[in-house]
């Protein structure tokens, strides 16, 4: 295991790091170089994204929580203060779309945004579209269970998370594959090494999205209905209601997080349990053997790997000094595999009791989905093995380029 890949280099005394992080050998078994990390630096300097990275479980757990760390500075400093660059001209919709995103604010603002929206996802809520998920996952398997084989990502995974986000949020169901276009042409601008046209089609995809958005509010302000849209639209929170663009943007936010990283962790976790040759019945034998499986395949195949936060004022985290305005980066997938936290990290066991997962991050910006993405793993995984209980890798997976994401580009299956 200690062999180095020709892709990685690590000066251990140093604490540096050089790897492209758009190798297929990297990209496509991240979880063999963070092993590696682990062993030999689990708090780097990556060379060539020229910032800090930290693996070790306690250190990604504490900073996730840690307030002197935010996900935005521009609230507390300025450009020039800081150095940094005007933002850039081809990607000004984009930026509009993200400056008022949960995923990107900071209290008072985060919290005035999650209240309203905090009540949809909390568990008691999501649990009552359970007969809804399940219905939709059925109708999806009889359309393709007689042909023996199927790309599982198109016919399935794709389907059921933006199916249902778009019902909860108000969106009509049939915008369905164009959510998905926008949504994975938006995403590439979190890509590492993203180029000049991933960031043009990143800032199409967000004006196109916002301005169908502002449409639907338009609609929803003169005739309200029983969904997500509506609700954010007609409460207030301490006299003040969202404006217009707070919508959109917390819209386009949910619509992306809302599938995205559940389409892929679908595919992953598909993936892992085929390859761990593990019976399914075993693994889905009552809802609590479910539950325990379903979070194994989330530690072990994270679909986000990074997150990032601003220091917010001097500070030091594992011998490293940050200034007001450092951007460090915390590796979720790699936490997860933490040899200090997990015994044998690499290894799929379903049986584990031991450290909770960070794939849904935690802290005040915790994945506000996570019941929704934990309710939809826990009933479409255990169905599709009872419906095709003979289900096989027809192939090798292909792991999709868009690192810091982890997701398949296909995944073929027979049975």
């Amino acid at each position: 295991m200690n062999t180095m890949p020709d892709f990685l280099h690590i000066d251990a005394q140093q604490r540096s790091v050089s790897l492209d992080a758009r190798n297929p050998a990297f990209y496509g078994n991240p979880n063999a170089t963070y092993a590696l990390l682990h062993a030999h630096c689990p708090t780097f300097y990556w060379e060539e994204q020229k910032q800090w990275f930290f693996t070790g479980y306690d250190h990604v757990n504490a900073l996730l929580r840690d307030r002197r760390f935010g996900r935005q500075i521009l609230h507390i400093a300025t450009r020039e203060e800081l150095g940094l660059p005007e933002p850039l001209e081809h990607t000004q919709h984009f930026d509009a779309a993200e400056r008022h995103s949960l995923l990107e604010i900071e209290p008072p603002e985060h919290t005035r945004l999650r209240t309203l929206v905090n009540r949809a996802f909390v568990y008691r809520h999501v649990e009552k579209m359970k007969p809804e998920i399940e219905t939709l996952a059925h109708g999806l398997i009889d359309r393709f269970e007689k042909d023996g084989q199927t790309e599982l990502l198109s016919s399935f995974a794709d389907i059921i998370p933006v199916t249902m986000i778009a019902r909860m949020i108000g969106i009509p169901e049939e915008m369905g594959p164009q959510l998905l276009k926008w949504s994975h042409a938006y995403v590439g601008m979190y890509m590492f090494k993203r180029s000049r046209e991933d960031e043009l089609a990143a800032d199409r995809a967000a004006k196109e999205f916002a301005d169908y958005v502002r449409s639907v509010i338009a609609e929803r302000r003169a005739e309200p209905k029983d969904d997500l849209l509506s609700h954010m639209i007609h409460t207030e929170h301490k006299g003040q209601f969202l404006t217009d663009d707070e919508l959109i943007s917390t819209t386009i936010v949910l619509l992306n997080a809302g599938h995205e990283a559940t389409v892929h962790q679908i595919g992953n976790s598909v993936r892992v349990i085929l390859e761990s040759g593990l019976n399914p019945k075993s693994l889905f034998g009552d809802e609590k053997t479910t539950e325990r499986t379903v979070e194994e395949t989330l530690r072990i195949g994270a679909p986000v790997h990074i997150f990032q936060r601003w220091a917010l004022e001097p500070v030091e985290i594992d011998g490293v000094t940050f200034e007001r305005g450092d951007k460090v980066s915390l590796i979720l997938a790699a936490a997860n595999l933490d040899p200090l936290k997990y015994s044998d990290p690499l290894t799929f066991k379903p049986d584990r009791a031991e450290a909770p997962n960070l794939s849904f991050g935690a802290g005040i910006h915790f994945c506000i989905g996570a019941p929704l993405a934990r309710l939809e793993l826990n009933i479409v995984l255990p169905l599709l093995f009872q419906r095709l209980p003979h289900l096989k890798l027809a192939r090798q997976p292909k792991v999709k380029d868009v690192y810091h994401f982890h997701g398949l580009e296909r995944l073929d299956l027979t049975w």
